[in-house]
């Protein structure tokens, strides 16, 4: 039962990494750059949600809706601002910028809303009826096995965002768009594509669904300060990778296996170590299938 617990917080923490891994992912395989300003957007929906709920009294699912828009649309400004003038740069020029774009988020984040940690309300909770206490989770087998509300509602919303992700991708005509700028940019504009409308809205996806990861991972892990979405922004691109960048189903499947592999390595082996193990399994599979898990390995004519 014990290894059932951690097996179940293992695969919650990995879906809040497949979730952020998601943007990353889609943002690479159509744009081919990568995002490293993508983990603080999830620190500015956490911290939308936070004052939404506990500053002006509103709703959770009204906050969780605030911080999605916001993040939107700080995704679209990103993308405009600072890599859209950079379409035809070189790959160090546009990681560079990523690294700025993620400082500059990080350090705005600090002087509107200082370095002091702020505890994440608890949202998941249910109330007794007939006792009045307040319940944060279920507890089986004479509470040898606990499930939190916020591990179940974390690990259902990953298979509704992947499920409505991968439905999205292949039936609407955007999902399309994306896939065929994600093959050939070129081709894709010759045949009447929008290939900046298409870059935009990927970005405008994957920030959206930070916001929602930035609020499943403080309710897990209720600290709230402005270097929150750093570590874990870090943690999801090693799930993209590991699943294979570029792939949907790859990000799941990664951010699964790096949640749970960080986990039973804190509980059984070194809570200190766990993260150089988490780095260390990502380098041992790179060494095996260098295109991750999932990904295909692609020749380019030189």
């Amino acid at each position: 039962m014990t290894f059932l617990n951690h097996l179940i917080n293992g695969i919650s923490l990995g879906s809040v990494y497949a979730i952020i891994a998601l943007g990353y992912t889609m943002v690479y395989g159509i744009a081919k750059m990568l995002n490293f300003a993508h983990g603080d957007v999830i620190m500015v929906g956490a911290y939308v949600c936070f004052f939404a709920s506990s500053s002006f009294g509103l709703p959770p699912i009204l906050g969780v809706l605030l911080a999605m828009a916001v993040c939107t649309a700080l995704g679209v400004v990103i993308e405009r601002l600072a890599y859209k003038p950079l379409r035809q740069a070189t790959s160090l020029a546009v990681l560079i910028t990523a690294i700025g774009m993620s400082y500059f988020l990080q350090n705005a984040a600090q002087l509107l809303w200082t370095s002091n940690p702020k505890i994440f309300p608890t949202f998941f909770t249910v109330t007794d009826r007939e006792t009045g206490t307040v319940k944060t989770g279920i507890s089986l087998f004479e509470g040898q096995l606990n499930l939190s509300y916020a591990s179940i509602v974390t690990i259902a919303a990953c298979i509704v965002i992947m499920i409505a992700l991968t439905l999205f991708t292949s039936k609407s005509k955007m999902g399309k768009a994306m896939r065929a700028c994600s093959e050939d940019k070129a081709a894709a504009q010759l045949m009447g594509i929008n290939v900046n409308t298409t870059i935009s809205m990927t970005f405008a996806i994957g920030s959206c669904l930070a916001a929602i990861a930035g609020v499943l991972l403080c309710s897990s892990y209720p600290t709230l300060q402005p270097t929150t979405g750093s570590m874990p922004g870090i943690k999801a691109f090693t799930a993209a990778v590991f699943g294979g960048i570029g792939s949907i189903p790859g990000a799941l499947l990664g951010g699964i296996l790096l949640g749970v592999i960080e986990i039973l390595a804190k509980a059984y082996l070194s809570t200190q170590l766990s993260d150089a193990i988490v780095f260390a399994v990502l380098i041992v599979v790179l060494l095996v299938k260098p295109a991750g898990l999932l990904g295909k390995l692609v020749r380019e004519k030189v």
